[in-house]
């Protein structure tokens, strides 16, 4: 039985990464997909792959009219939105705050923040309607933090913020109002990244060590959980910030100068080099 059978999705950022993931499954699973993106080349290679039912369309998801016009055009061609999947997001810059230039900060926040106010704004009408669902792509680091990255880790609090008080805004309307917090997911801009780095062997191990699961996931782990949210199968489930992380949040690993450790035989090898690392 397909989850999503005949749904209809708006879907931000849905082109590349984790948001092509996700339009793939909802595809597989009966939705119709539609996916706005800043990248028109992106948007017709995702076409191609999930075939005709779907569609896309250019938009900056940070500029009010565009998504009016992207709303207005999904319902045009669908006659209704069921569910909105805010995704698109920037993890720039890569900076403490004090770096932070006023360019960067206000990027950051239009995108990754100020998109999902536009897309509630301009399709909450549509929602009621259909009784859907709202479902935003967050992060861990909006729970724990992260280093070099003040400015995003305040947008994904800010993400999960929205999504808990949407929730209780909506629930009257039986919209429902959830997100996903992956840690670290593989994407082709991450490898990318990596190989830049100039140490993707060490880069690699060290992902797959801040997850407990053993391994940094590809972005098939966080679609897979954004289905079940926006299906039937989460229908009294509102207000939930997942976590779709390997367990990277719960708590410190014990490890031996960066790696997995026997915790036994290491500290009878070498007394007093365990060191602690998230």
């Amino acid at each position: 039985m397909q989850l999503l059978k005949d749904k209809i999705v708006f879907l931000t950022g849905g082109s590349k990464g984790i948001g092509l993931e996700c339009a793939k499954r909802y595809s597989e699973e009966g939705a119709k997909v539609m996916i706005a993106s800043n990248d028109g080349p992106s948007i017709d290679a995702a076409l191609k792959m999930l075939g005709q039912d779907h569609s896309g369309i250019v938009c900056d998801i940070s500029k009010a009219g565009d998504v009016e016009k992207a709303i207005q055009y999904a319902l045009r061609k669908y006659g209704r939105i069921d569910i909105i999947h805010n995704n698109a997001g920037i993890a720039q810059p890569a900076k403490p705050l004090h770096e932070t230039d006023e360019a960067e900060w206000n990027a950051v926040f239009n995108i990754n923040l100020k998109s999902i106010f536009l897309t509630t704004k301009y399709g909450l009408q549509a929602l009621k309607d259909t009784r859907g669902s709202i479902l935003s792509t967050s992060s861990l680091v909006g729970e724990i933090g992260q280093e070099n990255h003040a400015a995003y880790a305040a947008t994904k609090g800010g993400v999960n913020a929205l999504t808990k008080s949407m929730a209780l805004d909506y629930a009257s309307f039986h919209i429902r109002v959830n997100a996903v917090a992956p840690a670290a997911v593989w994407t082709p801009m991450l490898r990318e990244w990596s190989r830049e780095m100039g140490n993707p062997e060490n880069f690699e191990r060290y992902l797959n060590e801040i997850h407990p699961l053993g391994y940094c996931p590809d972005g098939d782990v966080v679609a897979d959980a954004c289905v079940f949210l926006a299906s039937e199968k989460a229908r009294f489930i509102t207000g939930c910030i997942l976590p779709v992380s390997g367990g990277a949040e719960l708590g410190y690993k014990n490890t031996y100068l960066g790696f997995s450790a026997d915790l036994d035989r290491k500290n009878k090898e070498v007394p007093g080099k365990i060191i602690r690392t998230p």
